[in-house]
This record gives structure tokens, C-alpha cells and sequence, in this order.
């Protein structure tokens, strides 16, 4: 996979891991994250709003491949639902969003079963998500709506069929933040990827959702999230084609705090034009719950961001 250009304004941060031993229950798994500044503050201070993140599931009961772990993305899950669940209790979160690939495409044949196999997958995982005491909102990655149509998906978890944005009041001081959530899974002539009918690297934004893109960001006067499952930075296969005409919309707007996204696989965060593009770490890499993955992200007053990482999730620190 290509590594994100660098020049003089765009810089590539690679963060470091930060890894939380194993686990011994979900009430002594909440604690020992707890104990990890889960609730604790890092800057002076509260920050205005807070959210989690989970991203590249993958659940299948499948063997492993690689470096993929398809079966124990479910206590990975669990442990993170639990101390999510633990941190809202203490200081409500906003929402937890999953970044896409809540489930792993397998290439089971229709008339054997593959539509009834990929549904069960997407049942079992959300029956765990479904646990959290956050609002969830989902962003479709292309192994979630390989075999699956996106309204099937949506049918069946608690996603929208499509792109959309809604608001948040801040928790701290006055004020929102405004979330734009971005569907990338449509072929180059704007054909919604349903029923194995793309190739994954066939992604893009088409016109329609970019002059929604446009006019849903002039209408906010709020600080702005943006969560995507494929990139909005880069220029390798991971990235969105039409991601220049994407990031220059969000340049326009001058309002943009963050995009979150996922696909990759990666820790990384690079800063383009001012606005920082974060890689989450997925959720589906490595062997056993010790390699789980989520984050806490912090939106302060000042509009800078902290990414608290757990697991193999890396920290990073952005703005004032």
C-alpha cells in the first residue's frame, strides 16, 4: 500500500502503540482502563465534547488469514463495550461510532447460503455493539456491503442507508459539534456497491454526495467531524479516487476539526492543509483480546483534538 505524500504542508505522524495487558472480566477490564485515563483529563481543560471509535471489525466465523483474527473481534468487542460503556457512565460521550467493516466479506455462493452467512455475521456483532449505552452511528466500508445491499445492512444494524450529518451539543460550555458522516461505496459512475458488483479499490464520491458535502457544511456554523471509512488523504489503493475534490470542499469550509477514518488497517495521522487525517487502528488485527483496538476522542473548546488509544490504538495530540 502507498504511504501518504509529505511536503512542506502535509506531514505524516506515525503514532506509537500503546498497549493495555490482557483482561480478567469486564468489570476488571473497565477498571484497568479506567486506571489508563479513560475518565482523566490530560489538559487543563474538560474538553468540550467527547467520543469512541471502533473501526474494522470484521467478524466472521472464519479461520484466521494473516494477520486477521475474524472470531475473536468478538471479545475484543466485548472489552471495548464494556469500558466505553464504564467512561460514559462517568462523563457522558456523545456517540461511538464504527468507521466500517463491521463484518468480513466471505465468498460463500449466494445459492449456497452466502447472503443468510454474511447476515448472521452482521447479527452476532451488532447483538454486541447493541450493548452500548451511546447513540451509535455506522459508516459503510466496501466488506459490509459486499454481498449485503446497504439497506439490508441497514436493516439489520443500526446504520443509515447513506450518507448524512447530524449535531451534538457540546457537554462543556455552549456550543455543538456538527458530524458528517461520508459513504465512499460507489463505483466511478456512481453505482452503489451492493451484491459483489465493485472491486474495493472502485471507491468514490459521487457528485451528488459532494455538493450535499458542500451545501451541508455551508449551513453549519459548528466545529466539524468528519467520518469516512476509506481515505480522504493519500493516493494509494485505500483512498477515495475523487479525494481531492473531497479535501478541498473541507478546506473551503474552514471548519473541519478532524476526519476519522478507517480501511487501512493503520495508526497513522497526517496533516494536510490544516486539517488532520487519523488512520484508526482496526479492531481485526492480531491474535487475542490483548490486541483489541478502540479510541476516546476529545473535541476541546479551542477545537484542538486528543485521541486517547487503547489497545493497539496509538495516542495522538492535535492542535494548541
Amino acid at each position: 500500500m502507498q504511504t501518504p505524500p509529505t511536503s512542506r504542508r502535509s506531514l505524516l505522524i506515525a503514532g506509537s502503540l500503546a498497549l493495555v495487558p490482557g483482561i480478567a472480566g469486564s468489570r476488571a477490564v473497565a477498571g484497568t482502563l479506567a486506571g489508563r485515563s479513560l475518565t482523566g483529563s490530560r489538559t487543563p481543560a474538560d474538553p468540550a465534547i467527547r467520543l469512541a471509535t471502533l473501526t474494522d471489525i470484521h467478524y466472521a466465523d472464519a479461520d484466521p488469514r494473516g494477520n486477521r483474527y475474524y472470531r475473536d473481534s468478538i471479545p475484543k468487542v466485548v472489552r471495548a463495550v464494556n469500558a466505553i460503556n464504564d467512561a460514559h457512565a462517568d462523563s457522558p460521550l456523545a456517540f461511538c461510532t464504527m468507521l466500517g467493516d463491521l463484518i468480513d466479506s466471505r465468498g460463500t455462493p449466494l445459492e449456497d447460503g452466502g447472503l443468510e452467512e454474511e447476515i448472521g455475521y452482521l447479527q452476532t456483532i451488532e447483538a454486541q455493539l447493541a450493548k452500548l449505552n451511546t447513540d451509535r452511528h455506522y459508516v459503510f466500508g466496501n466488506h459490509c456491503v459486499h454481498t449485503l445491499t446497504k439497506h439490508e445492512f441497514a436493516d439489520h444494524s443500526a446504520a443509515q442507508p447513506s450518507f448524512y450529518s447530524f449535531d451534538r451539543p457540546f457537554t462543556t460550555g455552549s456550543g455543538s459539534l456538527h458530524v458528517v458522516v461520508l459513504d465512499a461505496c460507489f463505483t466511478a459512475d456512481s453505482t452503489p456497491y451492493s451484491r459483489r458488483n465493485f472491486h474495493w479499490t472502485d471507491t468514490n464520491l459521487p457528485d451528488h454526495e459532494l455538493r450535499w458535502l458542500e451545501a451541508d457544511l455551508a449551513a453549519t456554523t459548528s466545529p466539524t467531524i468528519v467520518l469516512t471509512h476509506q481515505r480522504l488523504d493519500g493516493d494509494g489503493s485505500t483512498t477515495i479516487r475523487n479525494a481531492p475534490a473531497a479535501r478541498t470542499i473541507l478546506e473551503q469550509s474552514g471548519k473541519i476539526v478532524a476526519v476519522l477514518q478507517g480501511h487501512h488497517h493503520e495508526n497513522s495521522l497526517t496533516m494536510i492543509e490544516e486539517i488532520p487525517y487519523l488512520v484508526m487502528r482496526a479492531v481485526v488485527e492480531g491474535p487475542g483480546v490483548e490486541n483489541h483496538a478502540f479510541s476516546l476522542v476529545e473535541v476541546h473548546a479551542d477545537h484542538s483534538v486528543l485521541v486517547r488509544g487503547f489497545g493497539t490504538q496509538a495516542d495522538h495530540k492535535i492542535g494548541r
